[in-house]
């Protein structure tokens, strides 16, 4: 494809997971990275290097993952999304399209993350959310959920919760999202916690300045044991303390979790 004149743009993406085989490209699989990056070439006759704040899993979803990447400079921006949405919807959406400095990284730039995680605490399951929801058909009582999240806020190191390093990912100074492979350090800093009740759907929301790997399913898993009454609110804490990994509860479904929103700075905003 021919070389042209580039310009560094920014895109807000919205999709539901349950098509793909996580965010990354890869060639044997479908993946959000893959159908995106096609639709952009096609787009704009030039090769495409996408790089997204969240690198999320298979079947994690997405409302707020943002992307960048390079374009020619001749492109209309403002009508880039409505030519994506028409190549890759409905399970891709581009929500925003605009120029970004030539120092923004959708990455690096970020500042924190937010994940939502979302529960239906119903006796049936429901159909039409079967997709986004894990189904828990016993009752959750969410105060005790609530007053666990006290012992996830601030800077903790939450091995307990992370998939252990590999050797691979030894030479990874620090990983930035949920869906990174981990990192050596485990400790984050978490900006907000908390659980609420809205009829049937129970909802985990959580802001940090940054993920490991299955920490914020590892950390549903616990709650909602929590919630069950399998496990005192108090467990949460002691398993931070402790940073046993097998101590801590099952992993919750992937098609529960959405990246929600990504912050960054005002200055490459």
């Amino acid at each position: 494809m021919a070389n042209t004149s580039l310009r560094r743009a920014r895109l807000v993406v919205a999709y539901d997971g349950s098509t793909f085989h996580g965010f990354a490209k890869n060639p044997e699989v479908p993946t959000v990275e893959g159908m995106l990056t096609e639709a952009l070439e096609k787009i704009t006759q030039t090769d495409i290097h996408l790089v997204a704040a969240g690198r999320t899993d298979a079947g994690v979803h997405a409302r707020g993952q943002v992307v960048s990447l390079d374009v020619p400079a001749r492109i209309k921006i403002e009508s880039l999304p409505k030519k994506l949405n028409a190549l890759c919807g409905p399970r891709i959406a581009v929500r925003e399209a605009a120029w970004a400095a030539a120092s923004f990284h959708a990455r690096f730039s970020a500042i924190w993350r937010h994940y939502r995680y979302t529960v239906l605490n119903t006796l049936t399951p429901d159909p039409f959310v079967a997709t986004t929801a894990w189904h828990v058909h016993q009752p959750l009582d969410v105060r005790p959920m609530q007053l666990a999240c006290d012992a996830v806020m601030g800077e903790r190191d939450f091995s307990a919760f992370c998939r252990k390093p590999t050797s691979s990912a030894s030479a990874i100074a620090t990983s930035l999202n949920e869906d990174d492979e981990a990192p050596v350090s485990m400790k984050r800093y978490v900006m907000k916690a908390t659980w609420k009740r809205t009829g049937d759907l129970v909802e985990f929301e959580v802001r940090a300045n940054a993920f490991c790997h299955q920490m914020v399913r590892s950390l549903v898993g616990t709650f909602v044991d929590i919630g069950l009454g399998r496990r005192s609110a108090s467990d949460m804490m002691s398993l931070i303390r402790s940073g046993r990994r097998q101590d801590a509860s099952q992993i919750a479904p992937a098609h529960g979790l959405c990246l929600w929103e990504v912050g960054y700075p005002t200055s490459v905003d």
